[in-house]
């Protein structure tokens, strides 16, 4: 059924054929008989990499086929979100090894973008934690693989945007919890040189994360707030939290129920914001106990909250630099600073170590920034992506909807590597998205 299609960003926004499929017979059938194929889960990546010709959603693909709540082991089949997850898991003490921002989010599409989260210093990205995996390639195999049986498939399947097929089937292990609660400590930072410090201070913590105000000058430049956390443990809740310690918490009620103006997002409102985001703290270091859904998913809370931005959309800038190149993350931010394209949710995270194929982290900063399209916008953002390329870094897939070839193919040092194992399992460029396209990874 033909249907015009947009991911988070509401950029870009096409005509794509969709369909759906709830056996693995129906996926060789369908790409017998259809090429510029792509898979897509719940929509919750925010630029092109799940658009094409022909879209196949895995939502009814969504199937719980084992759980072992002994050791913490989660089967399912792609199609599944991290929430439906939830509301297995965590009543059984156990909780997701990795998650990021949003739990509206398919596991398949937690393996194509190879998501990380708060813990990646301490726990990796998702790869990390997959037993093994079952993916549907070019040549209508399905193929059972993992970091030790069809490596390159496994590798190049985690963070490789659905390049190599369709992934049906998950296996991957939990995080064991004693509550369904985060305690947390949130500590305001002066300027951008505070808030690092405070990051390699508190770095023993398995969760961190830092809300930056982006648009600041002179002695607060760069200001900003370090969340950091750890599961805690039943002894450190208060009496009513102790009456359902593994309890899920409620759905999120409210919504944006429609496209807001543009004209509402601008340097004024996003200042206004950022001067009351960074004042509701009135006190340098708050310590208390949250439920996991505020901590992990404080946006889920409001749904359609990308419709804010308006019916142009967004795009979200993420990008990651070496950990020594602490200059090129000031540089960016005076260059957002000076043009005044501030945004509400700019997001500092470290990454750990890590060696992957294709997958975004590299061990460092990474900042994720959200920028209403408008005139002037992508750019600009060239201008940044300059400067990514510069200090050594690279942009997330996921993320991107404008990225010029020339900038993933010089940033990502696995590219060419990645690019031969998806014609082995993709010789026919069956499975290819207006992103792969664009950064030339499949031929037009």
């Amino acid at each position: 059924m033909e249907k015009r299609l947009a991911n988070w960003g509401n950029y870009p926004a096409l005509s794509c054929d969709e369909s759906t499929f709830s056996q693995d017979e129906q996926i060789q059938d369908f790409i017998s008989s259809h090429n510029s194929i792509i898979a897509r889960g719940n929509g919750r990546c925010y630029g092109d990499a799940s658009l094409a010709t022909f879209s196949v959603s895995t939502l009814k693909y969504d199937k719980v086929l084992a759980f072992d709540t002994v050791n913490g082991i989660f089967e399912c089949q792609s199609g599944i979100t991290l929430d439906q997850i939830l509301e297995i898991i965590v009543p059984e003490g156990w909780f997701l090894p990795v998650t990021p921002g949003t739990k509206f989010i398919t596991v398949g599409g937690a393996v194509a973008s190879d998501v990380h989260g708060k813990n990646h210093h301490v726990d990796g990205s998702f790869s990390n934690h997959i037993i093994s995996m079952d993916v549907i390639t070019g040549n209508k195999d399905t193929i059972t693989c993992s970091a030790l049986v069809e490596p390159d498939l496994f590798w190049a399947t985690c963070g490789g945007m659905g390049l190599t097929g369709i992934i049906t089937r998950v296996r991957f292990y939990l995080k064991k919890i004693e509550t369904a609660y985060i305690k947390q400590k949130q500590i305001k930072a002066r300027n951008l040189e505070d808030l690092i410090r405070l990051f390699e201070e508190y770095n023993k913590y398995t969760y961190s994360m830092a809300w930056i105000d982006c648009l600041k000058k002179g002695d607060s430049f760069g200001r900003g707030i370090l969340i950091v956390g750890e599961h805690a443990t039943a002894d450190q809740l208060s009496d009513s939290q102790r009456k359902d310690i593994l309890k899920v918490p409620g759905k999120g009620k409210l919504t944006v129920p429609f496209n807001l103006p543009s004209f509402i997002l601008n340097t004024f409102t996003v200042k206004a914001f950022n001067w009351l985001y960074y004042n509701k703290n009135t006190k340098r270091e708050i310590n208390n106990v949250v439920s996991y859904e505020p901590f992990f998913y404080p946006l889920d809370a409001i749904l359609h909250w990308n419709r804010g931005y308006g019916k142009a959309g967004f795009v979200q800038y993420q990008f990651v630099l070496p950990l020594e190149k602490k200059d090129g993350l000031v540089k960016i931010l005076q260059r957002i600073s000076d043009k005044g394209l501030g945004s509400f949710l700019a997001v500092l995270k470290v990454f750990g170590k890590q060696e992957s194929l294709i997958s975004f982290p590299m061990e460092g900063y990474t900042l994720a920034l959200d920028f209403p399209v408008r005139k002037g916008l992508f750019e600009f953002l060239d201008e940044l992506d300059a400067i990514v390329l510069q200090y050594g870094g690279r942009l997330y897939l996921s993320k991107d909807a404008r990225m010029k070839q020339e900038v993933f193919w010089n940033s990502y040092p696995n590219a060419q590597k990645f690019a031969a194992i998806v014609k082995t399992y993709n010789g026919d460029q069956v499975f290819r998205s207006v992103q792969s396209d664009r950064l030339l990874l499949t031929e037009k």
